[in-house]
């Protein structure tokens, strides 16, 4: 059973998840078109038995208010918003473009070169606050989720990662570096569980 923090629009990895593997899904968003759309989807494939979806009320917030009291899960999963703000993301953009040897006149008029909107893309303080406030909530769920997990866009990200794992008390973490081309990331796993 998977909680996928940030479901979007298009409820991806619910969908691989389940067909793929049998899993079971919660997915979660702040946003509520997002959440209506992929409710669509998940009804148009009738996988409303396998993937539920749930408004995050607040974008303060990641677990609380979506993770029930009775609720397990056997992991979590997040690709969180890169970017500290629109601007740092149309920057980014533009920096990728000029990478790619575009001419500058076509590089400041293009849209951003990568999928997502508002709180996909950024968040005050960026993918390290975000994970940040994701670590120190997971903590109210130790016992309640075996691994916990998500994706590290920015290697400078890290260190502060790292500090909040070893402030919140983990008792075991992981990171898995990925790389496809030139763009490297990596995921970062955590667990409060000891082996037993």
């Amino acid at each position: 059973r998977v909680l996928d923090v940030g479901v979007g629009a298009n409820c991806i990895y619910p969908l691989i998840g389940q067909r793929e593997y049998g899993w079971r899904f919660v997915g979660s968003d702040v946003d509520a078109a997002a959440i209506a759309n992929a409710q669509r989807i998940v009804d148009a494939n009738s996988l409303g038995d396998a993937i539920t979806l749930r408004l995050q009320a607040s974008p303060a917030a990641i677990f609380r208010g979506v993770v029930r009291q009775d609720e397990v899960f056997d992991l979590t999963m997040c690709n969180p918003p890169f970017h500290a703000s629109l601007a740092e993301a149309a920057a980014g953009t533009q920096r990728k473009w000029k990478n790619l040897g575009r001419a500058a006149g076509k590089a400041t008029t293009a849209v951003l070169n990568f999928g997502g909107q508002g709180a996909e893309l950024y968040c005050e303080g960026g993918e390290e606050a975000f994970m940040r406030r994701m670590i120190a909530e997971s903590a109210a769920l130790r016992g309640r989720c075996l691994w916990f997990t998500t994706l590290v866009s920015k290697s400078a990200s890290l260190p502060g990662v790292y500090r909040a794992l070893k402030q919140a008390g983990v008792l075991q973490h992981k990171t898995v570096e990925m790389a496809q081309g030139q763009k490297k990331s990596r995921l970062v796993a955590w667990t409060f569980l000891d082996e037993k």
